[in-house]
This record gives structure tokens, sequence and C-alpha cells, in this order.
């Protein structure tokens, strides 16, 4: 069966809203039921799909999804941000910049962007259209910053491409903190020139800043202490030696329970039943994606796609930096129609021969490969963390994302820095 009718039938099949999983599924089974000397069968399939759910880094998944919807129930962000607002409140843009920095500092918390724009989003918008800023300003600021959630460590998508391509996760933890800080530092420069061009309610802003001051650094520091301590204990694990990626979410858990539990007291025993129920309905259509998108990288393996696409890109484009854009655009089309989980278990195994024959860095790959998925974050069809902000501040989803195209420019010029400077990932290995 032509591997071209494959994704023509997989390609349908999302049109049409059949489930990735399903859809997966399917296109897997296609090449054995119409070609008799495949020798690809169900039992094969089967056991990829289960084979693909054995690994040991891929349980940090789970842990850091309830691990981030435990600290989305305790309040966390609301913490941390009222540290960064009360350091840049008073500076022109301060507001909007802390709702950057809490961003960058929760996705150091939950790994994953609608995680981070669910939580942050929920606490700042309100915060900041009270403070007289624009509520479509607000909102598409959270939903383009709440991408950095997968791109500062711990993430989500770099332990799936570590499980993708076998590249160690630390190292991909390592890489994606110089990216992520320069996207954040970009889009603080994009809500510095809104902020002048349009203006701010500085009496409103001076009031709210003013009630923080109030308090006092010392009991701001000390109210926020445990939540800003939290990533430091997560990538500390990581970093020292101590524990793995996989066990360092497991302590994230915990470290969030006793946190919530006993020192904040913002969640209650009756809560946690359900916050367990709301993880478990999180994680498990990422677990049926997991599966399918596995047989399915296994079928194109055997169909040889891997090889073919690599030799044909690598006959036709002789420039690597003309190999490299054509990847990048690539992926931001595919980010644009298909979540970020199969899009990197099917596309690093086809990818990778073609980055490594043009001499880049597998670990590179990895973050240019998620920076451009973050960016389908907030861009249309898809667009998870637009959903989820519209969901939040009732804004149709046209209207963010007009209002969010000028951040995602910036967002397109940190990709065409992290791509064609390999020290920006690589210099902290």
């Amino acid at each position: 069966m032509p591997v071209v009718v494959v994704f023509i039938i997989f390609a349908i099949a999302l049109v049409i809203a059949i489930p990735v999983s399903i859809s997966l599924g399917i296109v897997s089974a296609l090449p054995g039921v119409f070609d008799p000397s495949f020798t690809v069968g169900a039992k094969y399939l089967i056991r990829s799909m289960f084979g693909g759910l054995d690994s040991f880094p891929l349980l940090a998944v789970p842990m850091f999804v309830l691990s981030g919807i435990i600290m989305a129930k305790g309040g966390i962000s609301k913490k941390i941000f009222d540290v960064f607002a009360y350091f840049l409140g008073g500076l022109t843009a301060g507001m909007p910049c802390a709702v950057i920095v809490t961003c960058l500092f929760y996705g150091a918390i939950s790994g994953s962007a609608p995680a981070t724009v669910a939580a942050v989003g929920s606490m700042t918008i309100p915060v900041l259209v009270s403070l007289g800023y624009d509520k479509v300003f607000s909102t598409a600021v959270v939903a383009v910053a709440g991408g950095l959630g997968v791109i500062i460590p711990p993430s989500i998508p770099f332990i799936m491409y570590g499980m993708a391509s076998g590249e160690s996760v630390s190292k991909l933890f390592l890489a994606g903190i110089i990216p992520g800080l320069l996207i954040g530092g970009l889009l603080m420069i994009y809500a510095f020139y809104h902020c002048k061009r349009y203006g701010e309610d500085k009496e409103k802003i001076r009031a709210e800043v003013s009630a923080l001051h109030q308090k006092g650094l010392f009991h701001v520091l000390k109210d926020s202490f445990f939540a800003l301590l939290s990533p430091v204990i997560i990538l500390g694990c990581i970093y020292s030696g101590v524990a793995s990626p996989t066990e360092a979410a497991v302590i994230s858990v915990f470290y969030a329970f006793i946190v919530s539990l006993f020192v904040y007291h913002t969640i209650t025993w009756q809560g946690v039943w359900h916050i367990f129920i709301e993880a478990v309905k999180t994680f498990t259509p990422i677990l049926f994606v997991l599966a399918a998108s596995t047989a399915f990288s296994r079928v194109l393996t055997l169909m040889q796609v891997p090889q073919t696409v690599s030799a044909f890109i690598l006959d036709n484009f002789h420039s690597r930096v003309a190999v490299l854009l054509i990847i990048n655009l690539f992926l931001l089309i595919v980010g644009m129609v298909m979540d970020t989980t199969p899009a990197i278990l099917i596309l690093a195994p086809i990818l990778l021969p073609i980055v490594n024959g043009i001499g880049l860095d597998p670990v590179q790959f990895g973050v240019i490969m998620v920076v451009n998925l973050a960016i389908g974050f907030v861009t249309p069809p898809i667009g998870v963390n637009l959903f989820v902000a519209s969901a939040l501040s009732d804004i149709p989803i046209m209207d963010l994302v007009r209002k969010a195209a000028p951040m995602i420019v910036f967002f397109l010029i940190a990709l065409l820095f992290i791509t064609f400077i390999p020290a920006l990932s690589l210099a902290l290995l």
C-alpha cells in the first residue's frame, strides 16, 4: 500500500473528527489488510502498543500531569505571581511581564502548556482586566506565554522526544532552559511595546503594587516560599543526580500534596479524590495516543518511510540552511493540525536521519521540534492554548488569534535564533 495513501487516509480521519488514537490505529492496520505481503499483523501491532508503553521515562508524564493539577488546585500560581508583581509591577508593562515570568516559572512545575494557561490564566486574566488592561490582550498574553510550559524543563514533550529518539531526557531539559528564557524575554519586549503604545492605568496599577508593598517583601516571600521552591526541588533532584526525571516527577507529586494540604491548606482530603479523577481523565487520552503512535511509527519504519523522506530532502536540497527552513516550515504546519505527542512520536524517527545527515545535534533538534510544536498551541485550527484561554475569558478564538499574532511573530524570531545558533540549546550541556 503506498505511503501517500496511508497519510491521506490519516488526514481524512482527522478532518472528520475521528479521535487521533483511533485514526492512528486504523492507518497502522491498513498496510497489512490491503497488502498480504506486508508482514505486520494484528498481533504485532498489539505487541507494539504495549511495548511502547513499557517505558520507565514515560512514567514521568502521568506524574507531572498529576503534580500540575494539584498545584493548580492549590493556588500555587497566585503565590508565584505575587512575587513577580511585587518586583515588576511598578515598571512599564510590569504586570503583563509578571504574567509571562509566572508562566515561565509555572512551566517549570507542570511541564504542560495547557495546564500552564489554565492555572495562570484563571488567576491573572481577571487581575489584568481589573487593572485596566484590554481583556483580549490579557488573554492573548497568557495563551502565548503558556507555550513556555513545554519548553522550560521539566517538559512532557521533551520526555516524549527522548522516548522517540533515545536521547537523554536530562540533557533535553537542560537544552530547553536558554531557549525558554529567550522566548520569554522577547514576549516581554513586545508587552513593553504594546503598553507604551496603548498606555496603562498607572493609578490602578500603583494601588495594586502598593498593596503588595504594604505586606512587605518578607511577608510576600514567606507566603510564596514553598511555591517558589517547587521547581528548585524538581530540577535540583534531576541535575544533582539525586533522582532521574521520572523519580523527580514522583517527588513533585508528594511535594505538591504536602504543600497544598498541610502548608497552604488550599485543598482538602475530600478534594484529593476529584484531583485523581481529573488526572486520570487528562492522561488516559494521552496513553491511547502513545500506544497507537508507537505502533504507527514502527509500521512506518518497516515501510522505510524515514529513509525515503530523508533521501528525498537530502537529494533535492543541498544547503543546510534550506533543509532546516523546510523542516521548520513542515513542523509549523504539523503543529497547526496535530497534537504535540503524536507529532513527536511519529515525526521524530522520520526526521532524525535528515538532521543527522546535515550534522545537526539531535538534542538541538529536539528543542527545535518542541518550539515549533509549542507555536502550534497558539495557532488554529488545533491551538489548544487558544481554546483553554477562550474558555477562561469567553473571548472568540479568532479575536485571540488576531491579538496574539504579533507575539507569535516574536516566537518565530526566537525559533530562527534557536535553529541557527546551536549554543542557545547546547551551551549548558
